[in-house]
């Protein structure tokens, strides 16, 4: 398999897109070819409120209020099983090929662990037993993802992935989902062993690397980040079901569900804010412009707010010490509360926020520290920690099962 570093991927799609447009039609490996989504013009924010009770994918633990799909991951829900592990934060970086691990009471990396090549997330198992890394060895074949117990932080054996760049778990546990970003290709897999059990192609999704899954667990939207577009994906029958080209922008990153699992906000680094989607539908029904570079999303413990990163760059590989800054989203109005500036500059890219909802930690991802943002204040903290840190993740966390990447919870 011939790999592209990631760099010449980037150039190479803005180029082609310039030249040609995105013409490429998606198709899934399991399923005959997807059609794609038309672009349609914006249409008004869906007001309505979730259904009363809502029927899940089999397998899949039950929605508990369907106005609140992070219901079960507010301030106090760790789950016992994990409530004894130690308070961390699982900082991978990438330019590193190591994990730094900080003590949230101290504010200070108590250990570095060395991991496989390139670590990009640290992402919590769907049974919370397990942090995955996932080393997408930029550029060569040999991806791999680490697992760390968070019980102990130790590291067990590597295990080999092609081009793992983040990692998913369907809602119902069944599979995990290693996103092959270089390939534009998703791989079903064991959530233990990680046989591979069968993958999803989406070659007009290029750059795939970041997803959310509706609140009944029957798709999941992921983002193209260096065509524009996002797709959409069948969780139970593993096959594409259409792509969505956003109106403006052209570099969607992260992707959050609002409550109410149907509404999701997608990250767009070149458009400077947020899209708004009708998951059910695949219509993008707004935007909310909040800062230079937004690249990373969390919602608050209550879910009344959303957490948003604005990198400071619409660079790949942007400076250092850059208007980097944090915007907060009232879920209930789609409105910028208030903004957050990183003093002295910065480069806030993903990460989570704490048990107690107290701290937003984020990687400081051109500045080589991690952010222990207060999340009342936004007062910042800065740790020093290796190059280039990335998807970090914050252990315990409350909720009953993680979707991955940095601890998606539900």
């Amino acid at each position: 398999m011939t790999f592209t570093p990631r760099s010449l991927r980037i150039a190479s799609a803005a180029a082609l897109s310039l030249l040609f447009g995105t013409a490429l039609s998606a198709h899934a490996q399991t399923t005959d070819t997807a059609p794609t989504q038309p672009i349609a013009a914006p249409t008004p924010a869906d007001t309505t409120t979730a259904p009363s009770t809502v029927h899940t994918i089999p397998g899949m633990p039950a929605v508990i209020n369907p106005n609140n799909i992070y219901s079960e991951a507010s301030a106090g829900r760790v789950a016992p099983a994990i409530a004894n592990d130690p308070a961390r934060i699982y900082v991978p970086n990438l330019r590193g090929n190591s994990v730094s691990v900080i003590d949230p009471q101290t504010f200070k990396v108590v250990k570095t662990i060395p991991v496989g090549r390139s670590p990009q997330h640290v992402v919590p198992s769907w049974d919370l037993r397990t942090l995955w890394v996932t080393n997408n060895s930029e550029g060569r074949s040999d991806g791999s993802l680490t697992p760390i117990d968070p019980a102990t932080t130790l590291r067990g054996k590597d295990v080999v992935v092609d081009d793992p760049y983040n990692m998913y778990f369907t809602p119902d546990g069944r599979y995990a989902i290693t996103v092959a970003e270089a390939h534009e290709r998703l791989d079903f897999r064991d959530p233990h062993t990680m046989e591979l059990k069968g993958s999803v192609s989406a070659p007009q999704c290029k750059g795939i690397n970041h997803a959310n899954f509706a609140a009944d667990g029957s798709y999941a939207i992921f983002t193209c980040e260096f065509g524009g577009y996002v797709a959409k994906i069948d969780t139970v029958n593993l096959k594409l079901l259409g792509m969505l080209k956003l109106s403006r922008g052209g570099m969607p990153q992260d992707i959050m569900a609002a409550p109410n699992g149907r509404k999701f906000y997608v990250a767009d680094m070149m458009a400077n804010g947020v899209f708004v989607l009708d998951g059910d539908t695949f219509r993008e029904t707004g935007f909310i412009p909040t800062g230079i570079g937004t690249h990373g999303m969390y919602p608050s413990r209550d879910a009344s707010v959303l957490y948003v990163a604005n990198r400071g760059s619409n660079k790949i590989h942007g400076p250092r010490r850059g208007p980097g800054s944090v915007s907060v989203i009232d879920f209930a109005t789609d409105k910028v509360l208030k903004t957050w500036p990183i003093p002295g500059g910065g480069s806030p890219d993903m990460g989570n926020v704490s048990a107690d909802g107290k701290l937003l930690w984020l990687s400081g991802r051109f500045d080589d520290v991690v952010y222990a943002i207060d999340t009342d204040t936004g007062t910042v903290r800065k740790i020093p920690v290796g190059a280039e840190p990335h998807g970090l993740a914050v252990w315990p966390q409350p909720g009953r099962y993680s979707i991955g990447h940095t601890g998606l919870m539900r």
